[in-house]
């Protein structure tokens, strides 16, 4: 069974520390987006807003760890440029430690072809997609592929390099 909407949402108002995305896509199709991906494409200026996320603040204010790491290959997707360009600015102000891994500068052996969310160390969900790049749903796995869940944060920490990094050299 996939969690989705107020189900998967509610991973992010119950876990107790820390939460790690990995991010392996160049696009993600996102409803909630589209607007903005347009604009972004037609050379608009950022929407309010977006310089400072609240969702992030809500979690990283009352103490809560949130780390990610989005494995890519330059040149650059027009979406990663979007997410990059506008997406992460206001989680990174808002305290998301966000790293890059681009495959085009180095080879990283042993990681994961899909995403997944690693909350508390104790549980991962492996996120689905469509052939669309659209979220179908959070996919818990059991707990004896934990090991092999850390181990990726682990390495793909070792070799990220920070997103302010990256991008003042890709902007």
């Amino acid at each position: 069974m996939l969690l989705v909407g107020d189900e998967f949402n509610r991973l992010f108002q119950t876990f107790e520390s820390s939460a790690f995305k990995m991010e392996t896509k160049d696009r993600y199709n996102v409803d909630g987006e589209r607007e903005e991906f347009a604009s972004f494409l037609a050379g608009g200026a950022m929407p309010q807003g977006w310089e400072d996320s609240q969702w992030v603040r809500s979690m990283v204010d009352v103490g809560k760890e949130l780390r990610r790491v989005h494995i890519l290959r330059s040149p650059l997707s027009d979406y990663l440029r979007f997410e990059l360009g506008w997406g992460y600015v206001g989680n990174a102000k808002a305290g998301e430690d966000i790293r890059i891994i681009d495959l085009a500068d180095q080879t990283v052996e042993g990681l994961p072809d899909h995403d997944f969310w690693l909350f508390d160390d104790t549980v991962v969900y492996r996120m689905h997609y469509n052939e669309d790049d659209e979220f179908l749903g959070a996919e818990l796995l059991s707990e004896d592929v934990l090991p092999q869940y850390r181990a990726y944060r682990d390495t793909s920490w070792k070799h990220a390099i920070p997103y302010a990094d990256y991008w003042q050299r890709h902007a």
